[in-house]
Order: structure tokens, then C-alpha cells, then sequence
């Protein structure tokens, strides 16, 4: 099975983190307990620089409690289900603050700062989502930071943008590496759609009607129709709204475009955004082999381009923060005995190397059977024939890390990290495009 990391763990719960591998800067000495105190004692120290060992305890404990492991047993077995200890945890939470301390240290000495105006600007616009202080105040309970470790995150995030902006080299991709990121996602665009619209006031239909007739008895083009009498922006160009592989559309329009071929107009399509006409305008289809990046659509090329970009400056980032660990002076103390997350790991490692064995068994079962019938059979569902989703055609990049976004994320419930992962490896909305009426 493959490691889930405590990190990871963090931020597909929704932890206030700055998710490059940096841990919530939580400089509060208050434990889940509801004891406070500092110990004083020094998990690790960067630079001269103290990290508190009651730091890592509390982002473990508290983001325990986020997740639902609270329960000893319930930790024990998330633990050794995962491959994880104790001990292995606070080494990944110690390499994050190690992390957050280092890009603190060399911003510093670039002179990269963000003004405590800036950073409270982006707070009140965030609790501004908030009915009032007490509504704000419980989110960021829920999120387990309290309003000055969200600032302090919300200003490491800023700062982590700017030294992005810094390092980014936005190098022009050359003809080789197109050609390369082309062979890879050439697959994963075929059979897009480029379409054109028409959109009507949800209570103009006896107009939309009468503009879909005259385009398909030949006495009205499609693209003349679009400058004459959409509402959308997209008016001006006839309608295009580009290829379905490089936006998202809401579901009634990209239901409604699934059915065309090239050149055929829908029918009389409604979403929440009015009453669409839509015409296939292309259908691309990918080539056997891919030897010249003229073989995919110019936009498609376009957005390759800026994936490269992305995928370079995301790396000259990361490079940058790993010459700057290796280039200070950092200690890492040993762990001290007692803490609230430390187990005896011995049953529930037992326990889930019996699953293990329980599990293969299961699965050579299932294999036997799938030799018999010549099926493949999912046990876990309910014996049916179940193919599992997912993106086969995404391309293993190199130089994936997480980069803070252009504005930090608010302090919701359902979100609480302070900046956007970019992944340049995968194929999924390389580029997005703004919303736009058949959005």
C-alpha cells in the first residue's frame, strides 16, 4: 500500500497549512487537552532558530482531532495502516516547520516582506464571508488555528508568492520539450470538442426558437446569429467558447455538445444561465504517433506551453528551498518520552500485517474466480464488475510541488489552506479558462 503522509493528511483535511510541505505556523502553547504551558523544550533549531517541541505537538494533536483520530486506537490503526509511526510523524511535521523556517530566513534576506496592512486585508475580507465575528470565530475553531496563527499563515503564503514571482524564470519552452508534454497529452485530448453558442434570456425562448430554425433551414449563420443576438461575451467571436478539454462547462451545455458531431447544432439547451443554441464547430482526434506539435490544435499548444512554464518556475522554487535546507545549519533533537501522540505501535502493526494477509487472500480468490469467467471481480463491491476511474493518460512530470496561489484561500470550513496546490502533472484543466455564461 502506498504511504499516505501525515502532510497529505493535513491538507486533504482541510488544515490552515501552507500545503509545500510546510506545517501551520501554530506558535500557540494551548494542547487539545485544554493544559497550557510551554515546555520549553527544543525539537529542532534552524539557523540558531528555535522550533518548540510543543509546536509539533499541538499541529499533531490538533490536526488528530481534525481528522478523527483522537481515539487512541483509532490513531494506532491509522498509523500502521499507513506504514507511519509515531516517531515518523514528527519528523515529517519538524521537516515542515524546518521548511517554513528556511523560506521565512531566505526571504528575509531578499529583502521579501508583506506588510501587516496587506496580510490583515486579506483576513477581513475573508471574515467578510461571515455573518458575524462569532460565525468567523467558530470556522476557525473547527479549522484548529486561532485568528493569529491564520494571519501568520496567511503572511508566510504571501511571501512564499512573491518569492515564486522572485525565482521564476517564465523561460520560453523549446520546440523538444512541446513535442514531448504533446506525445504525452495528445491521448488525453482526443476526442475534445471546440463549440460555439448562442445565449437567450431564459425568458426570450420564443426568440431562441426563432433564431435555431432560420440556422438549420440555411437562412441564418450560426456566427452572424451569435453577433446578433447572444448575450454572452463570447458574442463578438461568434460564440466560441473554445474546447471543452480546456474549460469546464456547466453540465446541461457539455451534456448538450456530447451529442454533436462537427458541424451539427443542438437544440434548445437551458441552464441556470439562460437558453443556449450550440454548435460543434471540431472534434479533435488524436494521432497514432505524435512527431510535430502542429499536429494538435493551436490551443492546445498554447495551453502545453504554459504548463511547461508553470511546471519550470514550480521547479526552480522547489530547487531553491532545498539548496536552502541543505545550505543551513540544522538540528533535530531527539524525541522526548510522553507525548500525547506517542503509542505502542507493536498491536496495531501486528494487526495490520494480518490484514495484509487477509487482504491478498481475498484478492487471490478474486483472481481465481476472474481466471474461471474471465471477469474481473471487486470484492468490495458487492461482487459486481467494476472498473475503477481515474486519469490513466496524466503524465508523470518531474519538479511537482506546491506553490501558493495569487490570493490566499479564506478560512472556510470546508477550506482552510492558504494556498493552491500546482500540479503540473496533471492533464486536468491545464490551463482554465474564466467563467463564462456556458460555465
Amino acid at each position: 500500500m502506498e504511504k499516505y503522509t501525515f502532510m497529505k493528511a493535513f491538507c486533504a483535511f482541510g488544515v490552515a497549512v501552507a500545503c509545500m510541505g510546510v506545517a501551520a505556523g501554530c506558535s500557540s502553547t494551548e494542547n487539545n487537552n485544554g493544559t497550557s504551558g510551554n515546555s520549553g523544550a527544543v525539537a529542532a533549531t534552524v539557523n540558531g532558530t528555535e522550533i518548540y517541541e510543543d509546536q509539533i505537538t499541538n499541529t499533531i494533536q490538533s490536526n488528530r482531532e481534525q481528522m478523527g483520530l483522537s481515539d487512541e486506537s483509532a490513531w494506532g490503526q491509522w498509523l500502521a495502516q499507513n506504514k507511519a509511526t509515531p516517531e515518523s510523524i514528527r519528523s515529517e511535521i519538524i521537516d515542515g516547520f524546518v521548511t517554513q523556517e528556511v523560506v521565512r530566513q531566505g526571504a528575509a534576506a531578499q529583502n521579501i516582506s508583506v506588510s501587516g496592512e496587506t496580510v490583515q486585508s486579506y483576513v477581513e475580507q475573508m471574515k467578510s464571508n461571515y455573518n458575524d465575528d462569532a460565525a468567523w470565530q467558530a470556522a476557525l475553531a473547527s479549522a484548529g488555528v486561532t485568528e493569529d496563527e491564520y494571519r501568520e499563515n496567511i503572511e508566510l503564503s504571501l511571501i512564499m508568492q512573491q518569492l515564486n514571482e522572485s525565482l521564476a524564470t517564465n523561460a520560453e519552452p523549446t520546440e523538444d520539450q512541446i513535442l514531448e508534454y504533446a506525445k504525452m497529452y495528445a491521448t488525453y485530448y482526443d476526442g475534445a470538442k471546440k463549440s460555439s453558442h448562442i445565449l437567450f434570456d431564459a425568458s426570450d425562448e420564443a426568440t431562441a426558437q426563432e433564431v435555431l430554425d432560420k440556422i438549420k433551414d440555411g437562412s441564418l449563420d450560426f456566427a452572424e446569429a451569435a453577433q446578433q443576438y447572444s448575450i454572452d461575451s463570447s458574442a463578438s467571436d461568434g460564440g466560441n467558447v473554445g474546447w471543452d478539454k480546456l474549460t469546464q462547462f456547466v453540465t446541461e451545455y457539455q451534456t448538450g455538445l456530447d451529442g454533436l458531431d462537427k458541424g451539427e447544432v443542438s437544440d434548445l439547451i437551458t441552464s441556470q444561465f439562460g437558453i443556449h443554441i450550440i454548435k460543434c464547430t471540431d472534434v479533435f482526434k488524436a494521432p497514432e504517433e505524435v512527431t510535430s506539435s502542429d499536429q494538435l490544435p493551436a490551443e492546445f499548444v498554447e495551453s502545453i506551453k504554459s504548463l511547461i512554464v508553470n511546471n519550470n518556475n514550480s521547479k526552480a522554487y522547489s530547487d531553491w528551498v532545498a539548496a536552502q535546507k541543505e545550505a543551513a545549519d540544522i538540528v533535530i533533537n531527539e524525541m522526548p518520552e510522553g507525548l500525547p501522540y506517542d503509542i505502542d505501535m507493536s498491536q496495531y502493526e501486528s494487526q495490520s500485517d494480518q490484514k495484509a494477509i487477509n487482504d491478498g487472500a481475498t484478492e487471490g480468490s478474486a483472481e481465481g474466480l476472474a481466471g474461471e469467467t474471465g471477469e474481473t471481480v471487486d470484492q468490495e463491491n458487492g461482487g459486481e464488475n467494476v472498473t475503477a476511474e481515474g486519469d490513466e493518460n496524466a503524465p508523470a512530470t518531474e519538479g511537482n510541488v506546491d506553490v501558493p496561489s495569487n490570493e490566499p484561500a479564506p478560512a472556510t470550513e470546508g477550506n482552510q489552506e492558504v494556498d493552491t496546490s500546482n500540479d503540473p502533472g496533471t492533464p486536468e484543466n491545464p490551463e482554465a479558462q474564466g467563467e463564462g455564461s456556458a460555465q
